[in-house]
C-alpha cells in the first residue's frame, strides 16, 4: 500500500510517494533571479505548473503505480482561518485530478503539517505524533515555535512564541544578498560561515518566548561594513538566529516542562543553529527533510489511510 503527496510551496515543487516505511520525494525549487529575493505569486504558480509533471514522471517511474490508494496535498501554509496562498491551488489541482482518476480518497492538509511530520518521520520519532511536544518551524516566510497536540490521525499547531516580525529565513536570506549570494541563502550561508573563526553575537531581546529579528538585520549590515568580511557575517547573522532560538526555546521548556522540542523548515537545516540548541536535547530531522517537501504530506497521508 502506498500514498502520494504533493506540496507546492512558495520556494520548492515537490512530490512524494510513502508506504508506511519508507518512500521517496522528488523536488525542484522555484527559479529565482541572482540578487532577487523569492517570486511573485503569478510566477510561483507558474514554475510549479512546469516542474510538476516533470518530477511527478521521475517518481512514477519507479514504483507500481496500481498500489496506491490515496493521494495527499497541502492546500495551505497553515490550518489556521484566512491561510491561503494561490501558490498551493497547482498542488490541490493536481492531487484532485490524480486521485479521481485512480479513485482513490484525497486527503488535504497544511503545509506546516507537513513539516512537523516529515520531521518526527525522518528522525525516527513518529510516537510524538501521538502526544503533545513543541515544534519550530524555521523557514523563509515563517519563525513560529508551536504547541503540538494530536488532532485524530493529524495534528494541531497552536503557534506560542516566535519572530514578531521577519523570519529567520527572510534575515538570512537578506544577509545573502548583501553577500551577493544565491537565493535561497541558507546554505550558502552555512557554508561560509564554517571559514569563520570570530564569536561576536547580538543577543537579541527574548521575552515570553517571543523576539524581535528586524533590528538583527541592521546589526548585520553595520558588522558587515565594519569588518568587511563575509565568512565573519555569515557566522554573525547565524549566531544571532540561533541564539534568539536557543533563548525561546529555553522559555518554552521551562512553561512546559518535559516536552520534546521538534525542529523543521529548512532554516533548522543549519548546523551552526543545531550546533548552539544541542544543550537542549532537540530533535532535529535529516537535513533533505528540514527543507520543504512532499514527504511529510504522504506520512499523514498513510496515516489517514491507517484503520
Amino acid at each position: 500500500m502506498s500514498v502520494i503527496g504533493i506540496d507546492t510551496s512558495n520556494y520548492t515543487t515537490s512530490i512524494a510517494w510513502f508506504d508506511g516505511v519508507g518512500g521517496e520525494n522528488c523536488s525542484k525549487l522555484l527559479p529565482v533571479k541572482q540578487g532577487e529575493l523569492g517570486l511573485r505569486q503569478s510566477d510561483a504558480v507558474f514554475a510549479h505548473i512546469k516542474s510538476l509533471p516533470e518530477l511527478s514522471g521521475r517518481l512514477f517511474s519507479n514504483f507500481p503505480k496500481e498500489s496506491i490508494t490515496a493521494v495527499g496535498v497541502s492546500t495551505r501554509p497553515r490550518a489556521v482561518e484566512g491561510s491561503y496562498m494561490p501558490c498551493f491551488m497547482v498542488g490541490y489541482s493536481h492531487a484532485k485530478m490524480l486521485s479521481d482518476a485512480l479513485g482513490v480518497p484525497l486527503v488535504e492538509v497544511s503545509h506546516q503539517q507537513g513539516h512537523v511530520a516529515a520531521s518526527l518521520w525522518s528522525a525516527g520519532h513518529m510516537e510524538l505524533m501521538d502526544t503533545p511536544h513543541l515544534a519550530w518551524h524555521l523557514s523563509g516566510g515563517t519563525t513560529e515555535l508551536l504547541l503540538v497536540e494530536p488532532e485524530g490521525k493529524n495534528v494541531k499547531c497552536t503557534k506560542i512564541g516566535g519572530t514578531t516580525d521577519i523570519s529567520a529565513g527572510q534575515l538570512i536570506d537578506r544577509t545573502g544578498q548583501l553577500l551577493q549570494l544565491p537565493f535561497p541563502s541558507g546554505k550558502h550561508l552555512d557554508a561560509l560561515s564554517k571559514e569563520a573563526s570570530m564569536k561576536e553575537v547580538f543577543k537579541v531581546k527574548c521575552t515570553n518566548m517571543e523576539f524581535s529579528l528586524s533590528g538583527v538585520q541592521n546589526k548585520v549590515q553595520q558588522f558587515h561594513t565594519a569588518h568587511g568580511n563575509d565568512a565573519e557575517t555569515a557566522a554573525y547573522a547565524l549566531r544571532c538566529v540561533a541564539k534568539a532560538v536557543y533563548l525561546a526555546t529555553e522559555q518554552a521548556l521551562k512553561a512546559y516542562p518535559g516536552l520534546r522540542v521538534v525542529f523543521s523548515g529548512g532554516v533548522a537545516s543549519n548546523s551552526m543553529l543545531r550546533e548552539v540548541i544541542a544543550a537542549l536535547n532537540p530533535i532535529f530531522s535529516q537535513p533533505q527533510f528540514s527543507t520543504d517537501n512532499a514527504m511529510g504530506v504522504a506520512v499523514l497521508t498513510h496515516r489517514y489511510t491507517e484503520v
